[in-house]
């Protein structure tokens, strides 16, 4: 059974929160301030969902669609939580060509995610990105910041393994 991240609750702190109204007060009357609120949401919370957008844009006395419409214009931005584990695999020209699209398919079917979703219990996600830089190695793929070159589908289980708890 695949379970989408849209189905996992909103799980802001009183904390979280606060922090966030310091950052839209500390920029409220600024022009343009959208953005920075954004960063120190996405920095306060880990990402940016429907429920944090949506006090930014009562916050700022801005449409929601604004809000989100910066967050998705930008790939600094995440929608999605991360887990523990964050798989982001390039889906460049280079690593598409030599077989990225299918390692994206095996994770998938191993984790029962989709790219931009994760995990139920937090423990993994999965991102598709653009060229990282490291052609010579295609395909390529980072477990946070562990950098996995030159796959083949038989490796997936393997990288999986090496994060087991």
């Amino acid at each position: 059974m695949r379970k989408k991240i849209g189905t996992l609750p909103f799980s802001g702190t009183p904390e979280q929160e606060a922090k966030l109204m310091e950052a839209i007060e500390a920029h409220k009357n600024d022009p343009g301030a959208v953005m920075p609120v954004l960063q120190a949401a996405q920095d306060i919370y880990g990402y940016l969902p429907i429920e944090v957008q949506t006090m930014i844009a009562k916050g700022l006395d801005v449409p929601v669609e604004e809000v989100y419409g910066v967050s998705t214009f930008y790939s600094q931005f995440s929608l999605s939580p991360k887990g523990k584990y964050n798989i982001s695999i390039c889906l460049g020209t280079a690593c598409y060509v030599k077989g990225a699209g299918d390692l994206m398919n095996k994770f998938s079917e191993l984790l029962g995610i989709g790219a931009e979703e994760c995990t139920a219990d937090g423990k993994f996600s999965l991102t598709a990105c653009r060229c990282i830089g490291a052609c010579g190695l295609a395909p390529v793929l980072t477990v946070n910041d562990d950098v996995y070159g030159r796959l083949v589908v038989d490796d997936v289980q393997g990288i999986l393994d090496k994060y087991a708890d």
